[in-house]
C-alpha cells in the first residue's frame, strides 16, 4: 500500500513507498524537501491555524485600494474627456510639428502620459510629415537638447513607437 499525500509546497499529490514513512524526501514536482508522513498515522495531523487578523487586514486593504480606484476612475471621468493641461497651439508648419514630436517623446519619457497623449493628437493628422521630422530626429547625430538627457536605444524606441502609432 503506497502513502499518499500533498506536497506543502505546490499542493500536488505524491505517493511514495511504505517504506518512505517517517523519511525526508523531495517533492518529484516542485523538488521541495518535505517529509513522507507514517503510514499508520492513525493521529490527526497537527495545523497551525488562520491568523484571522491578518486574513481580514488583508480584505479590508484590498477593499480600501478597489474604492480608491473607483473613486480616481470617477474623477476621471468628471473631466467629461477635456484634455488635461494646456492644449499648444498648432499649425502645420514643420518647425511646430517638431516641437509637439519632441514634447510628445519627453512627456512620455517623463511619465507625463496624459500631456503625451495631448501632443500625439496634435501630430497624428499629419502623418506623413510626422514621419519625416521623426526619421530625421532618429538620424540626427547630436540629439535635440530637450531630449539630450534621453537614452539614444529608450528614444530610439520612443520614436519607434510613435512612428507605428502614425503609420
Amino acid at each position: 500500500m503506497a502513502i499518499t499525500f500533498h506536497c506543502e509546497y505546490c499542493g500536488k499529490r505524491i505517493e511514495a513507498q511504505d517504506s518512505a514513512g517517517g523519511k525526508w524526501g523531495k517533492c518529484p514536482v516542485c523538488h521541495h524537501k518535505l517529509y513522507v508522513p507514517k503510514l499508520n498515522s492513525d493521529e490527526e495531523l497537527k495545523l497551525a491555524p488562520l491568523d484571522e487578523s491578518e486574513e481580514e487586514r488583508q480584505k479590508r486593504l484590498m477593499a480600501e485600494t478597489h474604492k480608491i480606484t473607483q473613486d480616481i476612475l470617477g474623477e476621471k471621468e468628471a473631466l467629461d474627456g477635456s484634455p488635461v493641461g494646456p492644449v499648444p497651439e498648432f499649425q502645420a508648419d514643420k518647425k511646430q510639428l517638431m516641437k509637439n514630436i519632441i514634447a510628445y517623446l519627453r512627456n512620455t519619457f517623463d511619465g507625463e502620459l496624459d500631456n503625451a497623449e495631448i501632443y500625439a493628437r496634435l501630430i497624428i493628422p499629419f502623418e506623413s510629415k510626422a514621419v519625416k521630422v521623426l526619421d530625421e530626429i532618429a538620424v540626427s547625430e547630436i540629439p535635440e537638447p530637450e531630449l539630450a538627457d534621453i537614452p539614444q536605444q529608450v528614444l530610439s524606441g520612443l520614436i519607434r513607437k510613435l512612428r507605428t502609432r502614425i503609420s
